[in-house]
């Protein structure tokens, strides 16, 4: 195999892999419209870190592909790689920013998705220089974080004692439940 048959080979499988990415945005974005009804406590989320460096990824990228197809007349399945790419970082990030993280009726969307209620095995909060809610998947046992907002610090450790008051957010099980303990006291 010759090495442009190599790195054509190589972009197409980073393409698939982007693809899968731009999918799993979408969906996500869909799915917070959907749930956007439902918002009980919610802000938006925090930019990650070099998040002007992505962008420009993405600009360069745009660049490229347009290049490609226009000046050299490539055929699109020849830059789907770089299309891929160009689509994740010039939009899926982006709109990721756009979904609103916090609690809804149902559940929390944390900083990677939507955690129904009934599937939080655990909650516990780190407070550093960011207040961190950290919950804990039931069924995956996965522990994924949540960055809180300190202005909407106390109004979502309340909302989380609600929850568990009204026993729509329980923690008992055979492996958790250790008895001589209120649940509420857990967040």
């Amino acid at each position: 195999m010759s090495f442009p048959e190599l790195l054509s080979a190589l972009l197409l499988l980073l393409g698939l892999g982007f693809l899968v990415a731009n999918v799993r945005v979408a969906w996500s974005f869909m799915r917070a419209r959907q749930l956007r009804p439902t918002a009980v406590l919610t802000w938006k989320g925090a930019r990650p870190p070099f998040y002007g460096l992505l962008i420009l990824i993405g600009v360069v990228l745009g660049l490229l592909v347009a290049f490609k197809l226009i000046v050299q007349g490539r055929s699109p399945l020849q830059v789907f790689g770089e299309g891929m790419m160009f689509l994740y970082y010039a939009y899926a990030i982006p709109l990721s920013l756009r979904i609103a993280r916090g609690f809804y009726q149902d559940g929390i969307w944390i900083d990677s998705g939507f955690v129904p209620y009934s599937r939080i095995g655990g909650l516990t909060w780190r407070e550093d220089d960011q207040v961190t809610l950290v919950v804990v998947d039931r069924i995956r046992r996965l522990a994924r974080s949540l960055i809180v907002p300190q202005q909407y610090y106390s109004e979502a450790r309340r909302l989380l004692h609600d929850k568990i008051a009204s026993h729509d957010l329980h923690f008992s099980g055979r492996s958790l439940n250790l008895g001589g303990h209120d649940e509420r006291e857990d967040v």
